[in-house]
């Protein structure tokens, strides 16, 4: 990328060593991009020629453009498969016409779509344990009844949304506060995010994976384990009849390979 940025190419190198049996995604259409993005913005990545700040934290340039959409398409495969996306740019703070928090395209809403409109999935649960707010598929899916989406994130904290009192029918935030670990995490998912998941009673549940909770993590402040985040995976795959999952943050180089293996663990029990 050319300078030295916390969500840089070194995450999927890492990752891509560590799980040499993946299987390559293809890029997304632009129709299916514009299923949850504007026309305008949309246009706007393809024409990026050059080096440039989408805004104050977000890095895009000459590639940007083919990697948001092989990122988005990876989504949608994993969503086919079952299966878990590897993919960078992340997504979750992208929104209709605007790139935020170094997220291009919501790949888990280019994702969500897709199961949607080509595999028949009518009800959809968006799961994020993500540090940080899902605020991108939040603006996305809010008012839609079709989605229940629910964020576990640190508050207060970056992006400054999904605090107390934010919540309504379909969109359920968790604001826990810094230093939040294993039993935290595991409280808040047994009282409170498996009830109204099982409520919803949804065709598949879509987990954005970010790691960035993890104790050794640069960018948060939580206190999540390898075994927390195997159980946050586990808890999720009970949720519903079918479970994928698209990478969002995480950013310790060393520690995120050990972490997305323990992820896949927990997805596998149920």
């Amino acid at each position: 990328m050319g300078h030295i940025h916390a969500e840089n190419p070194e995450r999927l190198v890492r990752l891509l060593e560590s799980f040499p049996g993946f299987v390559a995604g293809k890029p997304a259409t632009r129709e299916e991009i514009e299923s949850v993005h504007s026309g305008d913005y949309v246009q706007a990545v393809e024409s990026i020629e050059a080096e440039t700040w989408l805004d104050a934290d977000t890095y895009a340039g000459p590639t940007t453009w083919e990697a948001a959409l092989l990122a988005a398409g990876c989504a949608m495969r994993a969503v086919e498969q079952e299966g878990f996306a590897l993919v960078r740019p992340p997504g979750h703070h992208a929104l209709e016409g605007c790139a935020m928090g170094f997220c291009i395209f919501n790949n888990v809403g280019v994702a969500a779509r897709h199961a949607q409109s080509e595999m028949g999935a009518q009800r959809l649960a968006i799961v994020d344990f993500d540090v940080h707010h899902g605020n991108g598929t939040e603006a996305i899916f809010r008012g839609d009844e079709s989605v229940l989406f629910v964020s576990i994130h640190q508050w207060p904290f970056y992006p400054g949304t999904g605090g107390p009192g934010t919540s309504d029918e379909h969109a359920l935030n968790i604001p826990l506060a810094a230093a939040a670990g294993d039993a935290e995490y595991a409280q808040v998912f047994r009282e409170t995010v498996e009830p109204a998941v099982r409520a919803f009673d949804p065709d598949l549940v879509l987990v954005s994976a970010g790691f960035d909770a993890h104790e050794k993590d640069p960018l948060g402040g939580m206190r999540l384990t390898v075994e927390g985040f195997r159980e946050l995976a586990r808890r999720c795959s009970a949720l519903g009849p079918k479970t994928a999952a698209v990478l969002e943050g995480g950013y310790n180089l060393d520690t995120l390979p050990t972490l997305v293996e323990a992820a896949l663990e927990g997805f596998s029990e149920s």
